[in-house]
């Protein structure tokens, strides 16, 4: 069996094909929209749209398949944003209708969870799932990825890149392997004063955003609240984290999101687990940020287990929880 999938929630249109026998990664093709800011919606929207077209021909090409070769077209239906959602919804009905394949509705978030199952070969972890647009804590519990923790407001992902923009440290946010925050907090010296916030199993950033840029205006040394700023926000989920462990009772973390690249918080997560005598899996950073790989296959395997849609009840849902979606295919 063969699936295409496309990815299109936020910032990069990506197209993956996989098979359900070794190897199963039979493409990764994607082109990604550089804001100069914050992500435009319709911006990013029309760059996928001039853009579509190739990428699924240099999927196609990388697999060395066809469409009449390809059993389901998977898609990501949400969460994520709207005009970014729709471009790949459409030509996703477009090719199921044209070629007469299945269509399969994934959730963006599932298939960051199973992408990194697949890749890192973990079997039941405590997932932290941290990127741009989510954080949160989650594990398979009676047919569901269910959420044991999550931020009340903004993502961690959101909490760096808009300190960096508004400070003039990015973009880009990413030099070598570390954020630019990362980066900036290595000359740090001490720690200043900044708000930690936890509650029960969930974190809030906003006011550590807040306070954050109003210490820089202050004229407090940007080093120094780079450092704050990270040590807070990363210790802030390792917390969480641990307490979903401890809770579940699972022995395995799993690292998934663009953010989880960080070797400032891997290092953190690794004493962690350490401490429980759990095991940490961390997601390649190729596969860890968005793609369509990680459509395909969690399209796959929904496929395998029944999962398609009818073209006309393809709705997208921007905010589609990870919690709403039944694994059937783990069940």
């Amino acid at each position: 069996m063969i699936v295409l999938g496309i990815e299109s929630t936020a910032h990069t249109f990506g197209v993956g094909i996989v098979k359900d026998e070794k190897p199963y990664i039979l493409a990764d093709a994607r082109a990604e929209y550089v804001p100069r800011e914050g992500i435009h919606p319709r911006e990013a929207a029309r760059f996928f749209a001039e853009h579509a077209a190739s990428v699924i021909n240099k999927a196609l090409k990388q697999a060395n398949v066809d469409f009449k070769d390809i059993d389901g077209i998977a898609i990501a239906l949400g969460p994520g944003m709207g005009p970014c959602l729709r471009i790949g919804a459409t030509i996703a009905r477009f090719l199921a209708s044209y070629y007469d394949k299945k269509l399969i509705p994934v959730n963006h978030a599932v298939a960051h969870v199973e992408i990194g199952l697949l890749v890192t070969k973990a079997t039941d972890p405590v997932v932290v799932y941290l990127s741009g647009g989510n954080t949160a804590i989650v594990a398979y519990v009676d047919g569901r990825y269910r959420v044991f923790g999550e931020t009340l407001d903004i993502a961690l992902g959101n909490l760096l890149d808009t300190f960096a923009r508004e400070v003039g440290l990015a973009p880009p946010y990413i030099v070598g392997s570390l954020h630019v925050v990362d980066k900036c907090a290595e000359d740090g010296k001490k720690f200043i004063n900044l708000p930690y916030v936890v509650k029960g199993q969930d974190v809030s950033f906003s006011g550590l955003l807040t306070a954050a840029l109003r210490a820089v205006r202050k004229g407090t040394k940007l080093n120094d609240v780079c450092l704050t700023l990270r040590e807070i926000a990363y210790t802030m989920v390792v917390e969480v984290a641990e307490r979903a462990l401890a809770h579940t009772g699972k022995n395995e973390v799993m690292l998934v999101g663009g953010v989880a690249a960080s070797p400032i918080l891997r290092e953190k997560f690794e004493k962690m687990v350490r401490y429980h005598n759990a095991k940490l899996y961390v997601v390649p950073p190729k596969f860890a940020v968005d793609n369509g790989v990680m459509i395909a296959w969690t399209g796959l395997l929904g496929l395998k287990h029944g999962v398609s849609v009818n073209i006309e009840n393809s709705i997208i849902r921007q905010r589609w929880r990870i919690d709403e979606v039944d694994i059937t295919w783990r069940a």
